[in-house]
């Protein structure tokens, strides 16, 4: 078998039985490449453990960070936060061998290359509504309303930005390190789109708590997937797996979730989702077909 581009995310290895997830988890071909999407665990030791079998396994492992990575629980073993935590993170992936957003972005040259894999760390800036009554509110407000709905994100209590003065502030640095970084790739190469936040938003209009969309990205993300030359979009965070289309664009959510999530939903997925070569057409992904027998008004 050839080598083959493959992506997890959301791993949360701080599940027992995610753990076993993990540990099963192997390439098919000594050439396979990996893209971890984001939320490996809630401490820097998930990360370390994690990434540690995994950059044994695979020949390359690409990581971009999620929210729970950010997060500083009380007994955490760093108490570092923010861009600070982010920094951390970044060395300990390093010191593995793992690729992450602050490193030179490596060329995928197997079958359905050459690609351009471009790891981002975006993160949310509360701008998505898609809850018809938000549109138009000021951030404020906005959270005001997902509040009164009972849905606040735990980020707001374990997640900070310091220095900055919010999660949108450290997106609007994130967002323009991005667009230059992605205004510098070469010129004509397709490329593959790597955040753990959506950077649309199709994704979210099947929320079932509609109100989370405020933690889920960037309307500045919205058409990156045309001005970039994306042959792939690769994601997480929404624990919603499923292969979507946006203006000839194949999107790859390609999160594991919650034991109570991967082992009752009846979703008929495994862990590893293959981004290159392009898998052959399916008539609707397995999250799709299950939602659709559910009654769901929504495909793909």
């Amino acid at each position: 078998m050839a080598p083959r581009l493959l992506a997890t995310s959301d791993l949360h290895v701080n599940r027992t039985e995610n753990e076993a997830v993990v540990e099963d988890l192997h390439p098919t071909d000594p050439g396979d490449w990996l893209i971890v999407a984001g939320d490996v665990g809630d401490r820097v030791e998930h990360l370390r453990w994690t990434l540690s079998i995994l950059a044994g396994r695979f020949e390359r492992v690409i990581w971009v960070p999620g929210n729970h990575e950010l997060w500083t629980p009380s007994d955490e073993e760093v108490d570092a936060v923010g861009p600070a935590r982010y920094a951390y993170l970044v060395e300990i992936c390093r010191s593995l061998g793992v690729l992450t957003p602050e490193d030179e972005w490596p060329v995928w040259q197997g079958d359905g290359g050459p690609a351009l894999i471009c790891p981002l760390f975006l993160l949310y800036d509360y701008s998505w509504r898609v809850r018809p009554d938000m549109v138009g509110l000021d951030e404020k407000a906005a959270l005001d309303v997902a509040r009164e709905a009972g849905v606040v994100c735990t980020d707001e209590f374990l997640m900070s930005s310091d220095p900055h003065p919010g999660a949108s502030a450290w997106c609007a640095e994130r967002l323009e390190i991005s667009r230059a970084r992605l205004a510098e790739r070469p010129a004509g190469m397709p490329t593959v789109l790597i955040n753990h936040w959506p950077l649309t938003e199709l994704p979210l209009r099947i929320l079932r708590h509609p109100e989370f969309a405020l933690w889920c990205g960037s309307r500045q993300t919205a058409r990156w997937h045309v001005e970039h030359d994306a042959c792939c979009v690769v994601y997480g965070h929404l624990h919603l797996p499923r292969t979507t289309w946006e203006d000839g664009v194949r999107f790859e959510e390609v999160s594991v979730g919650y034991p109570r999530e991967w082992q009752n939903h009846e979703l008929v997925r495994g862990p590893l989702r293959q981004i290159l070569p392009a898998p052959p057409v399916e008539e609707h992904d397995p999250f799709t077909a299950w939602a659709i027998s559910k009654g769901a008004p929504w495909g793909r």
